[in-house]
């Protein structure tokens, strides 16, 4: 047997919402933070960090409802989330069985309450919503949970783009099932038709979950609708593993965003983008 120690992981992020062309407000939100039993430590729009902070938390929501509802319904997903998860952190360091799928499920749950609530009791909330795309990674792990359809891509180290997240409506299952293709997908005339999301009228939730070992060279894409109605997925690959030298004195996430914009901006555009990397180390940007 081996006494060399493992290679402890870190993380390396960058983040970035547009409005877009169009649109008046921005009803996309994301989020950055660290959390331990004792609270959460909001993080900024790019830095790295490694597991001593505690646990990382990175999320993508994209409102829905018109006038400045959208932009409350995402704004109240994070918020939630920022109060659920240490206390659910606690309960699992407690020794009660309460894995982070359950606690995923819970906090999900416990968003869509809040929004049928407001939805149910004040006008100008009727029919408010919002997707949901979140990662809970510890350092082994990340984990995951999604409702809606902003995305969750995984690009491993020399490995092909894959979409985690599936979109939920009829557009995204006739994708998963080869009915359609890339192309048809991005035009079909119900792309923007959700069968299921946080509030926004549902009765039910059940959102969708899973989780990837993590891995040195390993990158993590969550975003809305927005970034891939700009970017083909073959662009976010190169985007994000061989930029030119113009693009690669960007970030990754202003490097996405930037050319989505630049490609389409009728909606509002967020990207969100995680590197992993061993202690020691930086993450390598071509």
């Amino acid at each position: 047997m081996s006494d060399a120690p493992e290679n402890k992981l870190r993380l390396k992020w960058s983040g970035l919402s547009h409005v877009g062309k169009i649109r008046q407000n921005n009803e996309d939100a994301f989020l950055t933070l660290s959390f331990d039993p004792q609270g959460i430590r909001y993080l900024g729009k790019e830095g790295s960090g490694d597991f001593g902070l505690g646990d990382f938390v990175f999320a993508v929501s994209d409102g829905m409802g018109g006038a400045k509802s959208g932009e409350f319904a995402s704004r109240i997903a994070v918020e939630k989330i920022t109060k659920l998860l240490p206390k659910g952190m606690r309960v699992a360091m407690s020794g009660l069985q309460a894995g982070q799928h359950e606690l995923l499920q819970e906090l999900f749950h416990e968003i869509h309450k809040a929004l049928a609530y407001l939805g149910s009791q004040y006008e100008e909330c009727a029919g408010m919503g919002t997707t949901l795309t979140l990662c809970w990674i510890s350092p082994a792990w990340l984990y995951f949970a999604h409702i809606g359809d902003s995305r969750l891509y995984y690009l491993p180290q020399g490995g092909a783009l894959q979409q985690l997240s599936e979109d939920d409506s009829y557009v995204g299952w006739l994708f998963r099932q080869q009915k359609i293709n890339e192309r048809e997908a991005r035009t079909h005339p119900q792309k923007n038709s959700l069968q299921r999301a946080l509030g926004a009228g549902h009765q039910f939730v059940d959102p969708q979950l899973g989780s990837v070992g993590l891995q040195a060279g390993d990158r993590f894409l969550l975003c809305s609708d927005g970034l891939v109605d700009g970017l083909w997925n073959d662009q976010l690959t190169r985007l994000l593993q061989e930029p030119d030298a113009v693009e690669a004195a960007l970030s990754p996430a202003p490097r996405l965003v930037g050319a989505a914009l630049e490609n389409s901006g009728r909606d509002n555009i967020t990207a969100l983008v995680i590197e992993v990397e061993e202690e020691g180390t930086r993450c390598h940007t071509p």
